[in-house]
């Protein structure tokens, strides 16, 4: 269990959501804003995992994109802690465009050019009609530098999304935006962030030994 952070410094336990039908499907379909089911029965098995891991963590406050299966899964984490979802709609996911609820072989097949594009750079091509990764990064981060700066002395819980997190990640690794779709995020994964001295730093990424075979 992680202490309580000094008062000067904030930890934030950035989680991805559980999993969707969608998330589920083989091939599984891209749901961005639009497509706004609810958690699967694994999804809610997942997030519960991770409710009880966190359990005894001292949370003071949990936050989620407005988006169904972000504020299921925050308020099923909230639970133990008695604590109330605050919505965060900058943190909403990526707007896929028209490739909504669609597959990536379908995509290939349809828009074979533009995944050619979007695959080799998606920070500066865009999903279609949609946003691109830098579009996504240039909302999100300075939304979490100033959610940490108001939650100095407190460790609070994010509940986002994949592309969300990613780009959140690669900002704060450093990493050229064009490699954050190889980050890792699994349905309910937790990574620890600190925030210490007015930046934001990476502690752990993509933990998801509290899941086990789920």
């Amino acid at each position: 269990m992680l202490p309580r952070p000094e008062a000067d410094s904030a930890l934030l336990l950035l989680i991805r959501h559980g999993a969707t039908e969608a998330n589920l499907r083989r091939p599984y379909i891209l749901q961005g804003r639009t497509l706004n089911g609810p958690l699967s029965e694994t999804g809610i098995e997942q997030v519960t995992k991770a409710r009880d891991f966190l359990k005894d963590f001292p949370i003071d406050a949990c936050y989620a994109s407005p988006m169904l299966r972000a504020r299921q899964s925050a308020e099923i984490i909230a639970e133990p802690h008695g604590l109330e979802v605050q919505s965060l709609e900058e943190i909403v996911e990526v707007h896929v465009g028209d490739w909504e609820s669609k597959s990536w072989d379908i995509i290939m097949q349809e828009d074979p050019e533009l995944y050619q594009q979007f695959m080799k750079n998606p920070a500066t091509i865009p999903y279609k009609n949609g946003e691109s990764y830098h579009d996504v990064q240039l909302r999100i981060v300075p939304a979490f530098k100033k959610l940490a700066e108001e939650n100095l002395g407190r460790m609070i819980t994010i509940v986002a999304h994949n592309v969300v997190n990613r780009t959140l990640l690669a900002n704060l690794l450093d990493l050229d935006l064009k490699y954050a779709k190889d980050l890792k995020q699994n349905n309910a994964c937790v990574n620890v962030l600190k925030y210490s001295e007015g930046k934001l730093k990476v502690v752990t990424m993509n933990g998801v030994f509290h899941l086990g075979e789920v």
